[in-house]
């Protein structure tokens, strides 16, 4: 059974092409490092995901988020609306710059990005020194995680490593909105 890590150990985890476990805003999460298909793969296949669909991806400022935004087609009203509600539990989606992984967006044209407020969450991204995929840690279709010990007990030896940390107090995933037209795409 994988047992709670510290932050050293969940970043050496993702570094190896890992997948880890970690607290959000409301929900556990499941991460690893975006830019490694062999992660991605093995993250989609514990979670029983149809690749077509995609996550968002998460960063503890916007410099870890801006690489993967369009910005020649976002235009700075829409920037700026994200930019203010963040950092914090606001995921955007945007506009997708054209170097971003197919295998993270899915089919969508989009990518969906959220900086963090939460404290465990935000240091995971700083000590892995970039955005990371955040997934809730659930099987497709099953209510998300709500405690380590859900994880544990849902995904035991399947995960790298299980970070410490609390929930952040939302009772709801993160609205999704639009970044161009505003609208919300989950409330």
């Amino acid at each position: 059974m994988t047992t709670d890590t510290d932050l050293a150990a969940t970043v050496a985890a993702l570094r190896a092409g890992g997948v880890v476990a970690y607290p959000t805003e409301a929900v556990w999460g499941f991460g690893c490092d975006p830019h490694n298909r062999m992660a991605f793969e093995r993250l989609f296949a514990l979670k029983q995901r149809p690749p077509t669909q995609g996550v968002l991806l998460l960063g503890a400022e916007f410099a870890q988020v801006a690489p993967y935004i369009d910005l020649a087609a976002t235009p700075p009203a829409a920037l700026a609306r994200a930019q203010t509600s963040w950092p914090g539990p606001h995921t955007w989606i945007f506009p997708r710059a054209a170097d971003v992984p197919a295998w993270v967006a899915g089919t969508h044209a989009g990518i969906a990005l959220r900086v963090t407020a939460h404290p465990v969450a935000a240091a995971l991204c700083r000590a892995f020194g970039g955005a990371l995929v955040s997934t809730s840690a659930n099987r497709h279709g099953e209510a998300p995680a709500r405690s380590a010990e859900d994880v544990r007990n849902a995904f035991g030896d399947h995960l790298d490593a299980i970070l410490n940390g609390a929930l952040g107090g939302l009772e709801r995933p993160t609205p999704i909105r639009d970044a161009i037209s505003g609208d919300f795409v989950r409330s």
